[in-house]
């Protein structure tokens, strides 16, 4: 008790849950079937709630902090506009299952169920890196239900050379290393490899970032990596999807490079574009969340079935 007390990350937390229950939103749990169980903040839900009353937006978050960690500023902008839910992802923050299954093809339909579980037959998805592969997937699997995709900083089309090179930049020999950092270097190292402009933090706080926000499910994240569809050999398997797709990098990225935006647009086909934010790396949602915001609001009221 007194560790939490003396924690500034614990205390980070409680504000952001704070945040969020001040945009509308509740922290739920729901079982999605027999083996899995997904934590979210989603609307608060009364008696007379109405789902249909504003459009639906997942913010499906990367590989790391769990969702109000990476989605705090996007929640409080769209929340007026959108019933907007935050999922964990199976093994990030309360979010579990028995399933042996660890693929981001797995994670997509675990959200997928969440949604039809939640009574909402139609959404927008938002998916940031790792993020972005299951929104990919969502996507792909349930054209009728998704209407409109954002893929954030994310190298849905990774190849294998592309993971030696992250390694290479990260001067690290496995990739676990670099995702799921044990020491306060290599949280340094992430951080310098994610932000244009990396904040000086002290040993003391990059040690309490580790305990709180890295150290759970170690053993079944590292399943996750492994369990990725992409990223093991030099072949691509992408298709276009159905629905218009937003792009959006940073043109810093160090995790996925820029160039790796530009194949995707040409891989997603004629309903994909790309924006791209200046001075921002692998997280434009934080380090530029004013145009990152108003980019994707203003592609998702473009002209669509998505309506006030």
């Amino acid at each position: 008790m007194l560790a939490s007390c003396l924690s500034l990350v614990s205390w980070y937390g409680t504000y952001l849950h704070r945040c969020l229950s001040a945009a509308g939103l509740s922290s739920q749990m729901v079982d999605v079937d027999d083996e899995t169980t997904i934590h979210f903040w989603g609307p608060k839900r009364s008696p007379n709630y109405d789902s249909s009353s504003k459009p639906a937006l997942i913010l499906i978050h990367g590989f790391g902090p769990r969702g109000e960690w990476q989605w705090r500023r996007q929640v409080v902008f769209f929340a007026p506009h959108f019933d907007v839910y935050v999922p964990d992802l199976v093994f990030f923050g309360e979010s579990t299952t028995k399933s042996s299954e660890r693929s981001e093809v797995f994670q997509a339909v675990c959200v997928g169920k969440l949604m039809e579980k939640l009574g909402v037959e139609r959404y927008a998805v938002l998916g940031t890196s790792y993020g972005g592969f299951v929104a990919y997937h969502l996507a792909e699997m349930w054209p009728e239900r998704v209407e409109k995709v954002v893929i954030a900083s994310s190298g849905v089309n990774m190849r294998r050379s592309d993971n030696v090179e992250l390694l290479r930049r990260a001067k690290a020999e496995k990739i676990d290393d670099v995702m799921l950092p044990q020491t306060a270097a290599q949280l340094s190292k992430l951080m310098g490899l994610a932000l244009f402009r990396r904040p000086y933090m002290p040993r003391f706080l990059l040690h309490d970032f580790i305990d709180k926000l890295y150290s759970d499910n170690r053993k079944e994240k590292m399943e996750l990596l492994k369990g990725l569809s992409v990223g093991w050999d030099d072949t691509v398997n992408i298709s276009p999807l159905q629905q218009e797709v937003l792009i959006v990098w940073g043109d810093h990225d160090q995790i996925f490079l820029l160039e790796k935006a530009t194949e995707l647009k040409e891989l997603l086909g004629e309903k994909a574009r790309l924006e791209v934010i200046k001075n921002t790396s692998h997280v434009p949602q934080l380090e530029q969340a004013r145009q990152f915001n108003n980019i994707v609001m203003n592609f998702l009221c473009g002209s669509s079935s998505l309506s006030y």
